[in-house]
């Protein structure tokens, strides 16, 4: 394999059922032999996606001070921003050099669940930025609700009924985050720098990026493969999470960001199920031997954030 699938997913809008198997056989491919394709006719506009990128733009150019009010470390529910140097994808190399901000499901201080202080389920934190929090959480409900139209695809790709993980997907764990990598100096082959060659924690990641080279993937022998930027396309990879659940049917795949030549920017939205769901093999495939042990997705990615950033999220 040299390259990725590029895959339209228009027709999963289909009223034809022939129409939205055709895409989901292609999406259920693409899963099942290298875990990354592109996502084109999704319908986001790219004057969103373009706006996106500038809100992003506007809040790394705030003064540090600023930024660090809104620290991860603030946030027991994986919101807020991530220093340069602050994260280490793979324990084995060096720190990431990249500055981060995250975003989840916007929910209101007197929420049930925030007042409640469930897991995944604190406020936001917003830059004093005019207009950011509008557009920023306009493109989050868009991704959310092209999420939600591809595990349509999957379910019936995976031959479960096609709201089978939309039953799971009502509020779920979703993380929007913008990410900056500043262009690098030295060796640029180097493992350290840019981000460290991993997996995503998830059930999908929608990924646009900004036309500066960077993202490669590993192929089945191990081979890195160069994802370049692709004009109107979103790079969607499978997670730990959704591996987890299909029982290894689909594959999360590694993947690196090397340090790039100059400033690079990319907007990734992870989305996860409910907190409460159960990820649990059986569900899907109950004649199959389960190679996992039933987890809420809650707990699941609890545990892989805290290997991440050193500290262990609040429970349910």
């Amino acid at each position: 394999m040299d390259s990725l699938p590029i895959i339209s997913v228009a027709k999963l809008r289909s009223s034809d059922a022939a129409e939205r198997q055709q895409v989901a056989d292609e999406l259920g491919h693409a899963c099942r032999n290298v875990g990354f394709f592109y996502v084109v006719d999704h319908g986001i506009p790219q004057t969103l996606i373009d706006t996106t990128f500038g809100e992003a733009k506007r809040f790394f150019a705030s003064p540090l001070q600023d930024k660090q009010a809104l620290s991860i470390q603030r946030s027991q529910h994986n919101r807020g921003y991530i220093a340069m140097a602050d994260e280490r994808l793979n324990p084995d190399a060096g720190a990431d050099m990249k500055e981060a901000f995250n975003i989840g499901v916007d929910l209101p201080p007197d929420h049930p669940e925030v007042l409640a202080e469930k897991a995944f389920r604190g406020v936001n934190f917003w830059p004093d930025l005019a207009g950011w929090r509008r557009n920023v959480v306009t493109y989050f409900d868009a991704c959310l609700d092209l999420g939600r139209l591809l595990h349509r695809g999957l379910s019936l790709d995976l031959g479960l009924p096609e709201t089978f993980f939309s039953e799971h997907l009502r509020m779920p764990i979703a993380t929007l985050r913008m990410l900056r990598y500043p262009a690098a100096s030295g060796d640029l082959n180097r493992e350290d720098g840019g981000a460290g060659t991993h997996t995503d924690y998830g059930n999908i990641t929608l990924l646009a990026t900004d036309g500066v080279a960077g993202l490669q993937v590993s192929d089945r022998d191990g081979r890195w493969i160069e994802a370049p930027h692709v004009a109107g396309a979103f790079v969607c990879n499978i997670g730990d999470c959704l591996m987890r659940w299909t029982n290894d049917t689909y594959v999360s795949t590694p993947h690196r960001v090397r340090p790039p030549l100059r400033e690079r920017f990319s907007i990734a939205f992870f989305l996860e199920v409910d907190p409460a769901a159960v990820v649990d093999p059986r569900q899907l495939f109950p004649e199959q031997v389960p190679k996992y042990q039933p987890v809420s997705c809650a707990e699941y990615l609890a545990d892989r954030l805290d290997a991440t950033y050193g500290f262990r999220q609040k429970e349910t």
